[in-house]
Order: structure tokens, then sequence, then C-alpha cells
């Protein structure tokens, strides 16, 4: 039992780079008590470890909680700083479709893409980027209304209300849909990795 406690002492006298004589004297004086002609140790001299000792546990305890305050602190600044980054990164690819702006779409896609409409039907990331150089369909509006944006780790959700309005085929449309699109952190940075909408939502009376 004792060995423990003076390995543990000794870890915090040395690491915290306190005076280490008071620790190396009570040390030598209870090895020297457990002998059959030991001397009992002198009560200034306890108390004298006791106080260092406290100091050491009460300076360790501070550095401890420090330095969970400062984790907690840098992670609710990192989720913060990948919402408005992921938040940012989605309006930019909802005006590169408006423009049918191919470039920035590709960027922003991940290879593996897939969008679900709310018909039920799939496309995929070279469906999408054929009809952005195709220039069809022409966009008048496809405005983000409303959205909120969640991050765990290194995936976020992307919640947000479209609202579309052009020409598909000569006839014109203008709807209004809820998206949900997923994003992941890569080596690249963040890629939008699926979307599903749904129907069109009921024009409002």
């Amino acid at each position: 039992m004792q060995a423990v406690i003076f390995v543990g002492l000794h870890f915090f006298v040395r690491h915290l780079g306190v005076d280490s004589s008071p620790f190396l004297e009570f040390k030598k004086e209870i090895q020297v008590q457990t002998k059959p002609s030991a001397l009992k140790v002198p009560e200034w001299r306890r108390e004298r470890f006791n106080r260092r000792q406290l100091l050491v546990w009460c300076v360790t305890v501070g550095i401890f909680a420090a330095i969970a305050v400062n984790v907690a602190i840098a992670a609710n600044a990192s989720a913060d700083e990948d919402k408005k980054a992921v938040a940012a990164l989605d309006a930019e690819y909802q005006a590169a479709v408006e423009k049918n702006d191919a470039a920035t779409m590709d960027r922003i896609l991940a290879d593996d893409f897939v969008l679900v409409t709310g018909s039920g039907k799939t496309h995929t990331k070279a469906d999408l980027l054929a009809d952005a150089r195709s220039g069809n369909p022409p966009y008048e509006h496809n405005d983000e209304l409303e959205k909120t944006v969640r991050v765990w780790g290194d995936t976020a959700i992307v919640t947000v209300k479209l609202w579309e309005k052009g020409i598909d085929g000569g006839k014109p449309f203008d709807h209004t849909f809820w998206f949900s699109d997923i994003y992941v952190r890569t080596a690249a940075g963040w890629k939008y990795v699926f979307g599903q909408s749904s129907l069109s939502l009921p024009k409002a009376p």
C-alpha cells in the first residue's frame, strides 16, 4: 500500500515541478518507522507534508478542470464553424443550380451523390450535371426560404424549404419543396452526398 501511495505522490511532485524535499524526507521517515527501532515522525513534518500534498492535489484538479472547460469551448466553436461552412456551401450549391453552373455543382457534389424526389424518381450526379450543361431547366428562382443546419461530427444535415420557378420543356413551373440535404466531411472538404425532396407543397391560400 505504501508503495502505491509513494508512486502516485512521486508522479504529481515530479510532473508538477513541486519541491520534492519534503516528500523525500517524509518517505524516508515512514520507511524508518516501519522498522522495530523506528522513531516517531515529528508532527510538524507531517503537517508540512500534508499541506504540500493538499496543494499538489488542488493544483492538479484545477489543471484538469481548466483543460475540460477549454475542450468544451473548442468543441462548441468547431461545431458552430461547421454549421456556418455547410450552410454557406449549400447556399452556393443552390445558386449554382439556379445559374446551371455545372462546374460549381461538380465540385460540391460527391461522385456517388443520389437525389430522391417526392415522386420516387432518383437522379445521380451525372444526371444533374447533364441537365445543367444543357441549360434545362432555365430557372428564374431557386431560393432558400427557410434553412436549418445540424452537425454531428463529420455529418451534417440541411433542412431547407426551397422555392423553384422557371420553365421546363416550354412549360412554366412554380413550386415550393422541403429538402433534406446530407453533407459529409471528406479529405477534400464537405461534400453533398444525398438529397431527398418532398412533393410540391400546396399553395398558400
